[in-house]
């Protein structure tokens, strides 16, 4: 076996893990596929339940307003001080 250089090693290192990773991945049994258990065809396939939103529901106006004192927005947002 040829002597490698100490640059040459450590540029084989992470070779070696990727190596390593790609075999321990390929060894390691496949998840159990959910298409096989319930088709689509079958009526009594459990169906997960729908519900209406609204798209706006969430909506918040964001409009432009004229600049405040910053102390005055700096009061209003800090943590209130206990009694």
């Amino acid at each position: 076996m040829l002597p490698l250089s100490d640059g040459l090693r450590r540029a084989l290192v992470p070779m070696r893990v990727t190596a390593f990773c790609l075999i321990a991945a390929a060894c390691t049994p496949s998840p159990e596929r959910l298409a096989a258990r319930v088709t689509a065809a079958d009526a009594a396939a459990p169906v997960p339940a729908s519900a209406y939103r609204p798209v706006l529901s969430g909506y918040v106006s964001q409009r432009p307003v004229e600049p405040a004192s910053w102390r005055e927005q700096n009061e209003r947002v800090a943590p209130q001080k206990k009694q």
